[in-house]
């Protein structure tokens, strides 16, 4: 019954979805755009660089590997920050904490739709034709398993990250600021504006301790990598289950905490 009500949330949130065709024509649009961008800039570095290797990567690899990042973070964005703040500034908050559900829960699971239909309209069609231009450049094997757990774990991460983020708005009441600052820090450190190998090597250690690369550079690195073995790859996906515990834990209880100082604004 318990995962039936999570269900019908997701279809909820698909049905949603669907009603703006428009909006993810733009996107799409959008991302054709960026990406267009993201080739003749790298183009232009190797260009200046004078050699096919960059930090261990050549353009092909540096390809490849943002036009998947940029599909990810489609895919994986959830808006949850901005969704806490609206629902605080306009008071109904309030409702959805009578609801016969966690906040938290009631909150992810409503977005699920979207993972849904973000899957299939960007990043399913984005690996297919990476795979097919790149003629096979992608190994297709016990990677795409790994790489699946890796994402469901990022999922988990990234969306922690954000409800720690959103919670604040219970003490400022605006958020702006606030979340401009988070989405340039994840898309930063986590490899999906810039691939991780291009950072000093002072920096990368310091950002290999940081939840941030768990995101999206560790399950491009999982997918991207066709040796992939469970020796190679466990390690990562230790990194990104402890993550996960330690976000949900300090999310949880800085919420938990936090709703003592709820006050709204109408509703």
């Amino acid at each position: 019954m318990k995962l039936k009500k999570y269900f019908s949330l997701t279809r909820a949130g698909i049905l949603d979805s669907m009603q703006f065709r428009l909006a993810m024509l733009v996107m799409v649009a959008g991302n054709l755009l960026y990406l267009t961008i993201v080739y003749f800039l790298w183009k232009s570095i190797y260009a200046s660089a004078g050699t096919d290797f960059v930090n261990g990567m050549t353009f092909h690899d540096t390809l490849i590997y943002l036009v998947l990042a940029t599909a990810l973070f489609n895919f994986m964005e959830m808006y949850t920050v901005w969704e806490i703040g609206r629902n605080i500034q306009s008071g109904k908050i309030v409702l959805d904490l009578l609801k016969p559900m966690r906040y938290r829960s009631y909150l992810f699971w409503s977005y699920s739709g979207t993972f849904v239909i973000q899957f299939f309209a960007t990043f399913l069609p984005t690996f297919i034709i990476v795979c097919i231009v790149t003629g096979g450049a992608i190994h297709l094997g016990l990677n795409l398993l790994y790489f699946i757990i890796s994402v469901i774990m990022a999922v988990i991460i990234n969306y922690s990250i954000d409800f720690l983020v959103g919670t604040i708005c219970l003490y400022t009441e605006s958020i702006w600021g606030i979340n401009i600052m988070k989405q340039v820090i994840v898309q930063l450190l986590s490899g999906a504006t810039i691939p991780l190998a291009f950072f000093p090597d002072t920096f990368r250690k310091i950002v290999d301790y940081l939840p941030f690369q768990a995101i999206y550079n560790t399950p491009l690195t999982i997918l991207l990598d066709g040796k992939a073995d469970i020796k190679t790859v466990l390690p990562a996906l230790l990194v990104q289950l402890v993550w996960c515990a330690v976000l949900f834990v300090l999310s949880s209880l800085f919420w938990k905490i936090s709703l003592r100082q709820i006050t709204v604004n109408g509703g």
